[in-house]
């Protein structure tokens, strides 16, 4: 809900004009507290109200706000945004605003402008003329751009709850393995049928437990049966899971026995060869060498994909971006309309998807051990729920609620 502040003084009880105040907010659908009162004791006396205002859209914020100034209220901290220019490629004007993952408003020529693309860590380069704010990250400011410093003219609001908050808001107060799971994958079943009802987006952001654990089947049937529109992982996903089609291992055991294989620990280095003897992934699967797994999934159904190295990389594989810039741009043009994002099992590209997300994505962290949920949310995605859990049994619990059924 956005809110502002409004005061009123004079004579307001008997001219009436508390009341008319009041009833303007409630016809025009919004809601009021009173944070100061001063009535006046005689008829001479001037009255004063602090009265803050609150409404679920900032168009009807404002709505509500030209109502009650027709009244006579006056609105308060309705200053313009501040403005400084960019002297350096790359580098914000002192002061500058550091944004949140909250949806953002600035107050541009008497006007409020929402944000677009808003993440947290950010900047706000603002264009008068053409009345548009953006969410830039620093790197990309570039000489000469206006940026939003100080706090003054900027609007937030708080994050939306869902209309079924109840398991969400249940298991995102307290990370916990006794909680519920099979009740809150329920709700994130119902969640995702809904998102893909309306052609919304889900992102999975997966790590090498996938693989490891025998869930990849699982994941495979999801991006079968078109609940993931997006993929977030990094080479060892990738090389797992060729190394589990080509060899049916990985780190070298067999995913079917649990038993290790003769000379396993080599099997991922020869799929990574295989692969980049063929040029990479799509033309493996082109040439009928990479048949199954995760990564034929994504190829044959067409859902993009983006791969970031890291410095302990093996090979990599070719469909990795090693620039870690470039790959941050990857993952940030394919966050555009994500509702919801699965984080499976990893915890350095779930905190680095966290921070482009905008906080209105519902986002899930599934991981065995409690703290990557933990620093997820310290991190700055709060919005997100945790399951501390083994990954094979939530991606097998998920796919019996959207697909077995």
């Amino acid at each position: 809900m956005y809110t502002a502040e409004i005061e009123l003084r004079g004579h307001l009880i008997d001219s009436l004009i508390l009341s008319r105040v009041v009833d303007a907010i409630i016809d025009l659908g919004g809601d009021f507290e009173f944070l100061e009162t001063q009535i006046g004791r005689t008829k001479m006396d001037s009255s004063y109200a602090r009265v803050e205002i609150g409404a679920e859209t900032c168009e009807e914020l404002d709505e509500i706000l030209a109502r009650v100034h027709e009244l006579g209220a006056l609105v308060a901290n309705q200053e313009e945004v501040a403005l400084a220019p960019v002297e350096q490629d790359g580098v914000f004007p002192d002061g500058f605003y550091s944004t949140t993952n909250l949806e953002t408003f600035i107050n541009l020529s008497e006007e409020w402008v929402p944000v677009q693309h808003i993440e947290m860590d950010c900047g706000i380069v603002a264009d008068r003329e053409k009345r548009e704010a953006l969410c830039l990250p620093m790197g990309e400011v570039r000489r000469g751009q206006l940026v939003v410093i100080g706090r003054k003219g900027i609007r937030i609001a708080p994050m939306e709850r869902t209309r079924h908050k109840e398991v969400f808001s249940f298991m995102g107060s307290e990370i916990s393995s006794e909680k519920p799971k099979a009740r809150v994958v329920g709700e994130i079943a119902r969640e995702m049928k809904e998102i893909r009802e309306h052609s919304g987006k889900i992102l999975v952001v997966a790590g090498p437990a996938v693989i490891h654990t025998g869930a990849g089947k699982h994941l495979v049937a999801l991006i079968r049966a078109g609940y993931v529109n997006v993929l977030f992982a990094g080479n060892a996903v990738a090389v797992h899971d060729v190394e589990s089609a080509l060899f049916g291992t990985s780190l070298g055991v067999y995913l079917e026995t649990g038993a290790p294989a003769a000379e396993g620990h080599t099997h991922h280095l020869r799929a990574i060869n295989r692969i980049r003897g063929l040029g990479g992934l799509r033309q493996a699967v082109e040439a009928g060498v990479l048949t199954k797994g995760v990564m034929h999934a994504l190829i044959t159904e067409n859902v993009p994909f983006v791969l970031a190295g890291s410095i302990r990389d093996d090979g990599p594989l070719p469909d990795v971006e090693t620039d870690t810039v470039r790959a941050q741009s990857d993952m940030r043009r394919n966050t555009e309309g994500v509702e919801m994002a699965l984080m499976l099992s990893s915890m350095l590209h779930s905190i680095a998807t966290g921070n482009l997300l905008p906080a209105r994505v519902k986002t899930v962290c599934v991981d065995i051990n409690p703290a990557t949920v933990t620093k997820l949310a310290d991190r700055g995605t709060f919005q997100a729920i945790g399951i501390v859990s083994d990954v094979e049994w939530f991606l097998k619990e998920l796919v019996a609620r959207l697909i077995e059924q």
